[in-house]
């Protein structure tokens, strides 16, 4: 299966550019992979750049999970990591991401500077 990069991801997401959309869209057409890395990466790019708010930004993200052509790497952890963020939206979606992703992996706590954060099961301020 095909992969995608973050770019291509916002072009599906903003639609912003009609010829990159349809190269986009002509790519998946078949099944591409998306990487949490670059799911992160675009989060955070529809965040600075785009300045979607939460709600935005939760719905850009269901659309990719939900997408026919895609396949989210780790989707129930995303998944996870999306409810989490839906209910703290003001930790921001790579926040709840890492966390899902280590509480996955049986690596908790999660270390942290942030408070907010720390409030969390499974984390720890440090």
């Amino acid at each position: 299966m095909r992969a995608v990069e973050t770019n291509v991801l916002i072009r599906l997401i903003t639609r912003d550019d009609a010829t990159q959309v349809a190269s986009a869209e002509s790519f998946v057409e078949n099944g591409a992979w998306v990487s949490v890395l670059a799911l992160a990466e675009a989060t955070w790019v529809l965040v600075s750049v785009y300045e979607l708010s939460s709600r935005d930004l939760v719905k850009a993200i269901e659309m990719l999970l939900n997408h026919r052509d895609l396949v989210v790497q780790d989707a129930e952890t995303v998944a996870a990591a999306l409810e989490l963020f839906r209910a703290r939206p003001s930790l921001g979606f790579s926040d709840c991401l890492m966390l899902q992703l280590a509480r996955k992996a049986g690596h908790l706590p999660l270390g942290t500077f942030d408070r907010n954060l720390a409030k969390l099961q499974g984390t720890q301020r440090v």
